[in-house]
């Protein structure tokens, strides 16, 4: 039997309903044109990320979608000069070659400072002899030339069991790699080939968790988390080594480690109004959901000269690329000093 659908009449208090229907169909928020924010890059600034998208989804009553993968801040600007995402999110300054290819699509953006934060080196809970490293410590683990020759725990220290090491890293796309060699090893990308990769800072804590001679390093947000799974180690010279705290953060003594973090926002999806939105609620709320996740907020200040940059048009990096877009030691002391006093 044939199911007969009732008839409607178009009488003049439905007309105008169906019109309303009609125009919300096709409207760009309705079709889902402007209602979907793509975010994608640092493994490290995820956390951030993700906890502005859930914030900002509920405070839309989720009219809009954020998207934010973790491709590495290396994979996440290729994306982004590519045009497929409207945000990059990033643990060093973007490079001159990416610089290049984001001008080659005709790709503009602006830079915002995001956070703080610090690379933790990590054992496993089980390791009870390794407390403190010196970054020449790290330097004979972690240089190219180590593979093969310091491989147990005894040759970096004569005290300690003759067990393995198992070394664990970001991968090859991680701003969070190319900062941890260029300031232990001295050159980006540079070091030991026999180590366990993953772009997802998630995945080293629970392979680092489960294997009793680990050692790698990780985001801070990923160490607060997991406490109960990995250990961290002080970084520096017998009393002088320092744990990754939010105060020896502040107060710059742990160091080399510690760097900034950022944002890129493409100026060409500003044009959508759920980008545009997204990025003054993130900048309006960012201090408090930083904090949240366990990362050192910027100064109030920061935040809002980020905003003010989106109206004054100021397009670019103020880092110089190739030479000077990874941060050296010196040159993040300066910005966290600049950062946490306002100067």
């Amino acid at each position: 039997m044939m199911l007969r659908l009732p008839s409607i009449s178009l009488a003049a208090p439905v007309l105008p309903a169906l019109l309303c229907t009609a125009a919300l169909a096709v409207s760009p928020l309705a079709s889902g044109a402007e209602a979907v924010v793509k975010i994608d890059g640092s493994s490290t600034v995820y956390p951030i990320a993700e906890a502005m998208a859930q914030e900002f989804q509920r405070a839309r009553l989720h009219e809009v979608h954020v998207n934010v993968g973790v491709s590495g801040t290396g994979g996440g600007f290729a994306k982004f000069c590519r045009g497929e995402i409207d945000i990059a999110s990033a643990s060093r300054p973007i490079l001159k070659k990416e610089m290049d290819d984001c001008a080659k699509t005709g790709i503009r953006y602006y830079e915002m400072p995001l956070a703080y934060d610090a690379l933790t080196v990590v054992v496993n809970p089980q390791n009870s002899f390794v407390n403190r490293l010196s970054i020449a410590d790290l330097r004979k683990l972690w240089e190219p030339r180590a593979q093969g020759k310091v491989n147990t725990w005894k040759d970096v220290n004569p005290a300690w069991p003759a067990d393995r090491i198992k070394f664990y890293a970001p991968g090859a796309d991680s701003g969070s790699s190319e900062y941890f060699s260029e300031v232990v090893v001295g050159v980006a990308k540079a070091g030991r080939s026999d180590v366990g990769t993953a772009e997802d800072h998630a995945v080293l804590v629970e392979r680092i968790a489960a294997d009793k001679d680990a050692l790698g390093y990780v985001a801070l947000d990923y160490y607060v988390e997991n406490q109960q799974k990995l250990k961290a180690v002080a970084i520096g010279e017998g009393k002088e080594a320092v744990l990754p705290t939010v105060g020896n953060i502040r107060n710059g003594s742990y160091q080399p480690l510690s760097r900034p973090v950022f944002l890129y926002v493409s100026e060409r999806a500003l044009d959508k109004t759920a980008v545009r939105q997204f990025v003054e609620f993130g900048m309006k709320n960012a201090a408090r959901l930083v904090d949240e996740v366990n990362y050192l907020p910027l100064p109030a200040r920061a935040y809002s000269e980020n905003l003010e940059r989106l109206s004054a048009k100021k397009i670019g990096s103020v880092y110089g690329g190739e030479d000077k877009g990874r941060l050296r030691p010196s040159g993040a002391m300066q910005i966290l000093e600049a950062l946490m006093h306002g100067s």
